[in-house]
């Protein structure tokens, strides 16, 4: 996964632990475990051509998290920022 910039970007993370630095923009979502104005922080990522194509033949997204104890987490798709086109170049979203 390619990482994105994401629109409204409030700061940027990871970038002094040594990783490739992330564009995080802090939202505030209403969960119905949290409730109202639970903090949240959302990124952007693009599957690079190979992970499409993985995606296309059925293969699942893994999420990874570091350490001993899972996080919540959401996983959804976006939209698009631009068309997405397939190998014929046809646009196809």
């Amino acid at each position: 996964m390619d990482i994105q910039n994401i629109d409204g970007a409030t700061r940027t993370i990871g970038e002094s632990q040594g990783y490739i630095p992330l564009p995080v923009r802090d939202v505030f979502l209403t969960d119905a475990a949290t409730g109202l104005y639970t903090p949240a922080m959302q990124t952007s990522w693009m599957p690079t051509s190979e992970e499409m194509a993985r995606l296309r033949a059925g293969h699942p997204i893994r999420l990874t998290i570091l350490g001993n104890s899972h996080p919540p987490v959401i996983m959804e798709v976006d939209e698009p920022v631009w068309p997405i086109i397939d190998a014929e170049f046809e646009v196809i979203s």
